[in-house]
């Protein structure tokens, strides 16, 4: 389905289911990150909490998947789809997502994680899928000085050794942002969202229970749950459902409005992690958050390509 162009959602209901929309996903978006620092709180290996976070996601994509009578290809071509997405859209970005978030708060891997359309410009520039423009290069480099504010100042982080860390953290928006190039580059044509996501997780699950089993981080949930255990299941099923409808509001309402949601991921997390975690931040963390505003606004998306979404906010 072709997206609408933007004229189409200057007023009436249209733009408010829009709105409704991007509020709505890009708040279940922004809970992800604390419910995910509250899984790895005691101790569980990322390995192992991915493999359920494939498992629990996967189920409900399955659910969604079955309900709308939707098919999911088998083929050579969709197979190796699933497989990259699967590797780079969740195995390697959650591994370091999950480590980062047990040692800074979330509210500062919420920034992290706002650079992926950076990090997607600077990939699609790269391979030509994407034009120079001097707009988007200030964009680009206002993200690189948001990141130094956090990084460098003394007074910036609770520890120093937190620096690391958030270096660490900026994988996973690299990884988001070469999935997204990917996507819009090689999804087979007439694939689903749903049905794409049902698929990788099935894969990652595959690939993932060896891998835990074999290194010892299995994590077994059949036992009595606490609040880490409560908090993956929910950061999994607002995955689920976040980026389904993330999917939903580009084919709704075009990419140059959807990529919008970045600015409701990062509030989100910002204000979430504040009141439910106690985060606080200094000065330079609330000056990263405005350059990083302004970054996003210079890289967004120029027009409304009628092809399937290209990544993540």
């Amino acid at each position: 389905m072709n997206a609408p162009s933007g004229a189409s959602l200057q007023a009436g209901p249209r733009l408010i289911v829009a709105l409704g929309g991007l509020l709505l996903f890009g708040c279940f978006w922004g809970t992800t990150s604390p419910l995910t620092k509250i899984a790895v709180s005691s101790g569980h290996h990322p390995l192992g909490l991915i493999f359920w976070q494939f498992v629990i996601a996967g189920t409900a994509l399955g659910l969604m998947t079955w309900r709308r009578g939707d098919r999911v290809p088998v083929d050579l071509r969709h197979m190796r789809f699933y497989i990259i997405i699967a590797l780079i859209g969740t195995l390697v970005p959650n591994g370091f997502s999950y480590a980062a978030l047990a040692n800074i708060p979330a509210g500062i891997y919420a920034l992290a994680l706002a650079t992926v359309p950076m990090m997607a410009m600077i990939i699609a520039l790269g391979i030509g899928n994407e034009r120079f423009a001097p707009q988007r290069i200030a964009g680009i480099a206002l993200g690189v000085l948001a990141m130094m504010l956090i990084a460098l100042p003394e007074a910036s982080l609770p520890d120093r050794a937190m620096a690391l860390w958030l270096v660490i953290a900026l994988i996973a928006p690299l990884c988001y942002a070469a999935e997204g190039n990917y996507m819009a580059k090689d999804t087979p044509p007439g694939l689903q969202p749903i049905p794409a996501l049902f698929g990788a997780c099935v894969v990652g699950a595959l690939i993932s229970a060896p891998l835990a089993l074999a290194t010892g981080t299995w994590v077994d949930l059949f036992r009595p749950w606490q609040a880490p255990e409560y908090a993956l299941v929910g950061s999994a099923l607002a995955h689920a459902i976040a980026y389904s409808g993330y999917m939903w509001l580009i084919a709704y309402a075009g990419v140059v409005f959807s990529a919008q949601i970045a600015y409701v991921v990062t509030g989100a997390t910002i204000l979430i992690s504040m009141v439910f975690l106690g985060e606080t931040y200094s000065v330079w963390v609330w000056g990263a958050v405005g350059l990083m505003a302004i970054g996003l606004f210079l890289v967004r998306p120029k027009g409304e390509p009628a092809s399937s979404p290209s990544g993540r906010p």
